[in-house]
């Protein structure tokens, strides 16, 4: 007998981006670990780079699902992921994956799941799923600030009717008629905001969200659900070069080091990239930063043509440069690293303080909740914004400022010892969120007739 047909099976389908991706495998693994069957339903792309990091026994409860673009002449076949996905070429991939439903259509007929868990950018998902009596759940994998600000800033734009003053961003994020949005399109008009706001509208009684706490909220009439930080142990993390930066972290004092880097789809300009590295220079402090350029870029210059002349020479064995990829987890929960200078993409934020490293809070344009990820960091008290000009511009001497203040004066003592309770408190919870998440599925399901067994997986 197919055992796995005694269990309640989950098709999760994440937008096609590391940051959810990652996120919802994490999700995976718990659920897994509850007695739930995953199809993971993904690119050939996306598949190849996660299926290294399955243990045999994960792979015995989650079987992974080719989700198939259709051919557009502006987008090679090989980019069917966001990662090094050249900017110009995103809303081809947005346009291939709207055009993707019948094929989804096909994955739902042929596995018939008993749930739907699905992202942000495929809101014509659960609509799929409801005509074939398949519930579906929205789990967002961004912070729960992002869509309440968002609404406001869209609706109102005006300072001072915002909810929270202390989270009001700087005016160079918020979306105008003239700016330009998270994804390169023009700031949404109504009919547009309600078409972003349709995953969280179509999600049946709960939304699913990274975060760890039990206060509950309600959000459009339907409660959102914790799960948990959902940071991947550093254990299962491998990398080619993590021996070498390892190695060389490990000559390091005690918290010495901060550690840079940006999200994975995000490609400094020059002028950031020069700002960064000159204050970097300046303050020095020991670091490693990893930079990024677009796959395929013509352009793409070499390492040193991107920084300053004679930058590499000057750093010297201060610091550590890394191209496209680095082991974040075990960089982060190295005891040499004593920051991180980070974007504030959410995954980013839960993985930094699960490990205790206090934030340099960098947010860039690209995600839309990053600058309110950026306030929550600074306002809890684990992390300091590096404030940006008018313009949007990003100076060295604010880069150097922020620094010396969570990394190297006294007076940063207080957020160090913060972002290590936080750490303490992530520990303490564990895995409590999940329990929660299995209830709401077996309120869900047993609707339909059907129930999670209470049986854990011993993995």
């Amino acid at each position: 007998m197919d055992t796995k047909q005694k269990r309640i099976r989950v098709l999760m389908f994440p937008w096609l981006a590391h940051g959810h991706i990652s996120s919802f495998l994490e999700l995976a693994k718990k659920l897994m670990n509850q007695n739930l069957y995953i199809y993971f339903c993904s690119t050939a792309t996306n598949l190849d780079s996660i299926k290294p990091k399955i243990s045999p026994n994960h792979s015995l409860s989650i079987q992974f699902i080719e989700f198939k673009l259709p051919l557009l002449p502006e987008l090679p076949s090989y980019h069917d992921t966001t990662k090094g996905l050249p900017t110009h070429l995103l809303n081809a991939l947005f346009k291939a994956v709207e055009m993707s439903g019948d094929g989804f259509a096909t994955i739902l007929k042929t596995h018939n799941p008993d749930l739907l868990i699905y992202d942000l950018h495929q809101p014509w998902a659960p609509t799929l799923a409801s005509s074939l009596n398949i519930p579906a759940i929205f789990f967002y994998t961004a912070s729960a600030a992002g869509p309440f600000f968002a609404f406001h800033a869209w609706k109102k734009l005006k300072r001072e009717e915002f909810p929270s003053p202390e989270f009001y961003i700087n005016d160079y994020f918020m979306p105008t008629k003239s700016s330009r949005n998270e994804f390169g399109r023009t700031p949404p008009d109504s009919s547009n905001t309600e078409k972003i706001f349709q995953p969280f509208k179509h999600s049946l009684d709960i939304i699913l969200v990274k975060k760890f706490n039990n206060n509950n909220v309600c959000f459009v009439n339907i409660i959102i659900v914790p799960t948990g930080p959902l940071v991947r142990d550093a254990i299962e993390e491998h990398h080619e070069n993590e021996k070498e930066i390892l190695e060389w972290l490990t000559k390091k004092r005690k918290a010495s080091t901060v550690f840079v880097s940006f999200e994975s789809e995000y490609y400094l300009s020059n002028k950031e990239r020069e700002a960064i590295a000159e204050g970097l220079e300046l303050i020095e402090v020991n670091f490693i930063w990893v930079l990024r350029f677009p796959v395929g870029d013509k352009d793409k210059p070499k390492l040193e043509e991107a920084l300053p002349e004679g930058y590499l020479e000057r750093i010297g064995e201060r610091g550590l440069m890394v191209e496209d990829w680095a082991p974040q987890a075990k960089i982060l929960q190295h005891s040499s690293i004593g920051g991180f200078v980070s974007h504030c993409g959410w995954s980013s934020v839960m993985e930094s303080l699960k490990f205790g490293v206090p934030i340099i809070a960098m947010p860039m344009r690209m995600h839309i909740d990053q600058p309110w990820n950026a306030r929550l960091v600074q306002d809890v008290g684990v992390g300091v914004e590096v404030k940006r000009g008018k313009d949007g511009s990003i100076e060295r001497e604010e880069i150097v400022k922020v620094i010396k203040q969570v990394v190297g004066e006294k007076d940063g003592e207080n957020i160090r010892n913060k972002a290590r309770e936080m750490s303490n408190n992530i520990k303490i919870k564990r895995d409590e969120e999940m329990d929660e998440v299995v209830q709401e599925f077996n309120q869900i399901l047993h609707k339909a007739g059907l129930k999670v067994h209470d049986k854990k997986v011993n993995v």
